[in-house]
């Protein structure tokens, strides 16, 4: 369920912004910085909260993928980060935007 509701997540987010919102965040370079920066944070902290050896944070087998990357990270926890951090950013931007045009 996990893997089914990360990707769902992410599409929404994706076509929330595509069809809907309009803001252009894709497009800029700042946002791709933001989310390389939050992915380098997520990934010792996210390996080491679900490292295979001594694991703080478990997966149901059933519930996702299996397929872990780098390290033990489950794949699906960057694809709810992502749909995480873009969700705020597009909240934001549009927040901003549209505080402008008033």
């Amino acid at each position: 369920m996990y893997t089914l509701w990360a990707f769902v997540a992410a599409v929404a987010v994706v076509g929330l912004e595509l069809v809907w919102l309009r803001t252009g965040l894709f497009r800029r370079r700042a946002y791709w910085a933001t989310l390389a920066i939050t992915f380098a944070f997520q990934i010792p902290v996210d390996g080491w909260l679900t490292k295979l050896s001594a694991p703080i944070v478990e997966y149901n087998r059933r519930d996702f993928s299996g397929v872990r990357f780098p390290w033990d990270i489950p794949v699906e926890d960057f694809v709810y980060g992502f749909a995480l951090v873009t969700l705020v950013l597009l909240c934001w931007v549009s927040q901003e935007r549209d505080s402008v045009t008033r």
